[in-house]
This record gives structure tokens, sequence and C-alpha cells, in this order.
């Protein structure tokens, strides 16, 4: 299981990237930077909760985890 520190780390890391890409798409279509990058910034707060939690949930489902080996003497 991971760490809340590891998943929050990767959580900061994922939303950095999704972050820039969004802000930059908004860009793209409006011409508006001031715009793209409060959007940005906002789709980063949001999804980062979003991301953490769902990545925190994940570690109670089993879906192709396999177990540690016991150890034998």
């Amino acid at each position: 299981m991971d760490s809340h520190a590891r998943s929050l780390a990767k959580a900061l890391s994922y939303r950095l990237l999704g972050s820039i890409s969004t802000a930059g798409l908004f860009y793209l279509f409006t011409g508006n930077a001031k715009l793209s990058i409060g959007i940005g910034a906002l789709d980063s707060v949001f999804k980062l909760l979003l991301y953490f939690f769902h990545e925190r949930l994940w570690n109670y489902v089993h879906l192709g985890r396999q177990r540690a080996p016991e150890y034998e003497i």
C-alpha cells in the first residue's frame, strides 16, 4: 500500500501536467492568457482532490494485486 505522501506526490505531478495541458488548450481556443491560467489553476485544485481520493480508494481494490509470499522457515 502506498503512503499518503506518495499518493500526494503522484497526484501533484499528474495534476501539474494536466493543468498545463488544459490551460494550453484553453489558450488555443480563446487566445486569452489570463483566463487560461485561471482555468488551469481551478482545474488543478479540483482534480488534485479527486485524484488523491481516487488513488486512496484503489488501495482497497484487490483486482490484479498479488499477495507477497509468506515467509517459510
